[in-house]
């Protein structure tokens, strides 16, 4: 890896962070800060929100297995997306590499930030080789995308290409772990200390059921969440999304309970029974990868309502169907069947 200031935007390195008073201040909880204008009625409200979320964070530590100082918390984990392009990519000069098809935020933030967005397509078995994702970068690529089960495909990346990666590239690798919770595979975040230049992204919205309170998790080094929480916005999380996540971190067993449930509705779910013209090609629990001739994509769009009516009927009030094409190759289409927890 490289010198983390060589990959760090010179003037984002430089930067002089904007300080608030709760920033400021280290001591017991205050129940009035003079200098922070706050209205003195309609508490809690009133009252800006911790900035760095130490109660959030000194909560998720022990639940993930890592120190509260590797910790980001932002609104969403698309805020840490659009965070490492602005950390790390000089527009109109930088540029990233990422697996196609995958999560299309990444390539979102790339155009919002004048930033080349270079896709290395998926093999047949939905696969990647990190010789030629490597092979894609040059000396201007700072920033690797992976997304692990990956959205959409719905597969688990393996596991020895993605440690080649981080072995082997010069920038930072981020990992997308927002279904990982649904996998049998294991996080990477107990290799943070083993890879400096490795960023693993995580959601409140699957597993646990949060996508209303928009919290997202990043997890690095010191040195990386450091450069995060320079430039993110001063109360970039909210106090009432930090209470909800703090009574959800407390839930914890309800949690485990409630996704043992959905895992074993998932895993029992015939909505779709293979056949010659449909075969299941996914391994993940909540998403169904599916191959689909086009003889049988004729038949749906003519029978789109009544496929969806019949889809409908299959699926408890708390979940949603979405269809969505993703690949077109051998004569095959690529549909993915999604159960999404609301």
């Amino acid at each position: 890896m490289k010198d983390l200031k060589e990959l760090t935007r010179p003037n984002i390195w430089a930067l002089k962070p904007y300080s608030s008073a709760r920033d400021e201040y280290n001591g017991a909880e205050a129940s009035v800060f003079l200098d922070a204008n706050e209205n003195p009625y309609n508490t809690p409200n009133n009252r800006y929100p911790d900035p760095m979320q130490r109660e959030l964070k000194n909560m998720i530590a022990p639940i993930k297995k890592v120190d509260p100082d590797t910790i980001f918390l932002g609104n969403g984990s698309d805020e840490a997306i659009d965070l490492v392009y602005r950390a790390f990519c000089i527009p109109g000069v930088d540029n990233v590499v990422a697996i196609d098809p995958t999560y299309g935020m990444y390539q979102v933030c790339a155009d919002v930030n004048d930033v080349e967005y270079r896709k290395v397509l998926l093999d047949e078995n939905y696969q990647f080789s990190a010789d030629k994702l490597l092979a894609a970068t040059d000396d201007h690529t700072k920033l690797v995308f992976l997304c692990s089960p990956n959205n959409p495909t719905g597969n688990n990346l393996d596991r020895r290409e993605m440690e080649k990666l981080l072995d082997t590239f010069q920038g930072l690798v981020i990992i997308d772990e927002a279904y990982s919770d649904f996998s049998d595979a294991p996080s990477f975040l107990a290799d943070l200390d083993k890879y400096p230049n490795l960023i693993v992204f995580q959601t409140f919205s699957k597993a646990w059921g949060c996508a209303a309170i928009r919290l997202g998790m990043a997890f690095a080094s010191k040195e990386i969440i450091s450069i995060f929480s320079k430039i993110k916005y001063p109360y970039n999380v909210n106090l009432l999304t930090q209470k909800e996540a703090v009574m959800m971190e407390k839930g914890t067993t309800d949690m485990q309970h409630n996704l043992e449930i959905l895992s074993s509705d998932l895993k029992g779910s015939n909505c779709l029974t293979p056949r010659r013209s449909i075969q299941n090609v996914s391994n993940t629990l909540n998403i169904r990868l599916l191959k689909i001739e086009e003889r049988a994509i004729q038949y749906f769009r003519l029978k789109e309502i009544n496929l969806l009516r019949k889809v409908s009927e299959e699926v408890t009030i708390c979940q949603t169907i979405n269809f969505s094409t993703l690949l077109c190759r051998m004569g095959y289409h690529v549909y993915g069947l999604r159960k999404i927890i609301i």
